[in-house]
């Protein structure tokens, strides 16, 4: 958990444009970060459903830790992708901030497809 009561994100989503995400913990619009996890899994387990697709690729200097997730979109079929790489000195998949904003970019993304690499790359 977060010392700070508000948290702003900012993300560039392709053609959306800048969504800006304001998070308050003390009002709950933070989600729990298993909750978000769950969500992120069980669009994952979905598999290709075509496109707008995203996916998420995560890094750290060992397989145990996540540092980065690099989260890549992709609007149709031979478009260029492009990329939105978060950071933390914690490992990012058990980051509440993070893993909410990743489902916030889910939901305004339209994504049909959300994939993920297994595991960590290492860095």
């Amino acid at each position: 958990m977060h010392n700070l009561s508000i948290i702003v994100a900012i993300i560039n989503v392709l053609c959306f444009g800048t969504i800006l995400i304001l998070f308050d913990n003390k009002q709950g619009l933070m989600m729990n970060v298993d909750k978000a996890k769950k969500r992120i899994a069980k669009q994952v387990k979905k598999g290709f459903k075509g496109y707008p697709q995203l996916s998420f690729a995560y890094f750290g200097k060992t397989s145990n830790i996540a540092t980065e997730v690099v989260v890549t979109f992709t609007l149709a079929e031979g478009a260029e992708p492009q990329e939105q790489k978060f950071v933390s000195e914690n490992d990012v998949r058990e980051d509440e901030t993070i893993q909410s904003v990743l489902v916030k970019i889910i939901d305004r993304a339209g994504a049909n497809s959300v994939l993920e690499t297994e595991g960590v790359k290492i860095i």
